[in-house]
């Protein structure tokens, strides 16, 4: 997720986006995701979604990680980065000079083989809902990663469109507020937003939905 208002700080997040969904619901948006390119698995945990997530990733594989609490809270951020499994570019790009390595930085991230994060809201007719501060991982997540991996909790499952767009401001922008000000004293703002309607490329994009709360 340029900096949010002053408003933003004083924002009480809408809990009726916290709930999640029920089993039919979570049937029904992975059948519409099927349908619109996006193949979705269902894990009943977050055991069963970190192992799900893993599979899908051979060892040795370049991947770029969207900021994401979700990864963090499974685990998957610590062991993409951490293990030496894997060829981490979050990593890379965290060490290189901002200011002097800027274009090398955008190449680096520009198309890994793999991407992977979460997302903000899905709808039960299979579209799928990204909001941003700076845009850095919607590029990826859009066109030019090989392959992309959202892991996403099934409180994120919403009617439409427009309770998407409602649960981004409602809920996800003050919580992301509050956690951006825990760890850098920053504010954010939903400063652009990627709506994936469908994936035209087969077997490039996978959701695996929680059924547990997870992230924002």
């Amino acid at each position: 997720m340029t900096s949010a208002t002053q408003s933003t700080l004083t924002l009480t997040p809408n809990k009726e986006f916290a709930r999640l969904a029920t089993d039919e619901q979570i049937e029904r948006a992975a059948a519409a995701l099927e349908a619109n390119g996006i193949h979705t698995l269902i894990a009943e945990n977050s055991e069963d979604a970190k192992r799900l997530f893993f599979e899908l990733i051979p060892d040795g594989s370049e991947i770029f990680l969207g900021s994401s609490v979700t990864l963090e809270k499974l685990g998957i951020k610590d062991e993409i980065d951490q293990s030496g499994r894997f060829d981490a570019l979050r990593p890379k790009m965290f060490a290189m000079n901002r200011e002097t390595q800027g274009r090398e930085i955008r190449k680096l991230s520009g198309a890994p083989d793999f991407a992977a994060g979460s997302v903000h809201a899905v709808t039960e007719d299979g579209h799928v809902l990204i909001a941003s501060n700076t845009g850095s991982q919607l590029g990826v997540y859009a066109s030019s990663a090989g392959k992309v991996i959202w892991v996403v909790g099934a409180q994120k499952i919403v009617k439409g469109l427009n309770e998407g767009l409602r649960r981004i401001q409602e809920y996800c922008l003050p919580l992301e507020e509050e956690h951006m000000q825990q760890l850098y004293k920053m504010s954010t703002g939903v400063n652009k937003v990627l709506i994936v309607n469908r994936e035209i490329r087969p077997n490039r994009t996978t959701m695996i939905i929680v059924k547990e709360e997870l992230g924002f």
